[in-house]
C-alpha cells in the first residue's frame, strides 16, 4: 500500500474536520477568564457570548445544551491549540485508513459515528455520578470538544484487527505490537479520569470511544459479520 494512500471516509472527516476549525476560528471564543466567568454564569442570555465553542457539547443539565451539539461536538478541535486538531487527524489518517480498507466505507462511518457517540454516553454517565455526588452545577457547563473520543474508537478496531502489527513509537522510543499499545493507552487514559492530574481533558469520553468500539466489534463477531 503506498504511504500517501487514504480512503474516501476517512479523507472526508478529515476535510471535514479541517473546514470546521478554520471556519469556526472565524465565530472567536471568549478567553481563559472570560469563559471561567460565563461557565460559573451560565445562562440562555450569554450562549451566543461563547463564539465558537457554542459547538461544543454540554451536559443536558446546562442551559447552553442544544440536542445538535452530540453531533457537532465531534468536529471542533481546541481553537488556541493546533496540535490537538493535528493529532487527532494523524491518528485517524494512520490507523482509519487501514480499518476503513478491510471493513468498507458504510461500516466504518457507521463504526465512526457510533464510537464518537459511545464517548459522549460515558462522558456525560461520569458527569451525572459527579453532578449527584457534590460537584458544582456550573460544572453541567463545561465545554467537551474533539473528535478523540472516535479516534480512540478507530484505535481500538486497529488494534483487534491487526493485533499483531507493530507500532514504533517516538515516546519512549520502543516498538509494541498494536494489541499491547491499545490496552496500555486505554489503560492510561483510565488512570488519568481517576486521578486528580490533568484535568481538563475528557479522559472518560477517550474510554467511552474505545469500549463502546470493542463491543460493536464483539457484537458484529457475534453475528458472524466479516470484518474482512
Amino acid at each position: 500500500m503506498n504511504n500517501l494512500y487514504i480512503t474516501d471516509v476517512v479523507k472526508h472527516l478529515i476535510i471535514i474536520n479541517v473546514l470546521v476549525f478554520i471556519g469556526t476560528k472565524f465565530l472567536g471564543e471568549p478567553d481563559g477568564d472570560s469563559l471561567s466567568y460565563l461557565i460559573q454564569n451560565a445562562s440562555p442570555e450569554n450562549f451566543d457570548s461563547l463564539g465558537r465553542l457554542r459547538y461544543a457539547v454540554y451536559y443536558p443539565s446546562s442551559p447552553w445544551f442544544h440536542s445538535y451539539q452530540v453531533v457537532t461536538y465531534m468536529f471542533m478541535h481546541d481553537g488556541k491549540n493546533f496540535l490537538h486538531i493535528f493529532f487527532n487527524m494523524y491518528a485517524l489518517y494512520m490507523f482509519g485508513t487501514a480499518v476503513e480498507t478491510v471493513w468498507g466505507a458504510k461500516k466504518f462511518l457507521f463504526y465512526y459515528l457510533f464510537t464518537g457517540f459511545g464517548a459522549l454516553a460515558l462522558q456525560f454517565l461520569v458527569q451525572m455520578i459527579e453532578i449527584h455526588n457534590g460537584a458544582p452545577s456550573w460544572a453541567a457547563s463545561v465545554p467537551m470538544l474533539g473528535a478523540s473520543g472516535a479516534v480512540f474508537g478507530i484505535l481500538a478496531a486497529y488494534g483487534m484487527q491487526f493485533p499483531n502489527s507493530e507500532l514504533r513509537l517516538l515516546f519512549p522510543p520502543v516498538t509494541l505490537k498494536a494489541k499491547y499499545f491499545v490496552l496500555i493507552y486505554a489503560g492510561l487514559e483510565l488512570g488519568l479520569g481517576l486521578s486528580p492530574f490533568q484535568t481538563g481533558v475528557a479522559h472518560f469520553a477517550h474510554v467511552g470511544g474505545a469500549l463502546f468500539g470493542f463491543l460493536l466489534i464483539m457484537f458484529w463477531r457475534k453475528r458472524g459479520e466479516r470484518l474482512y
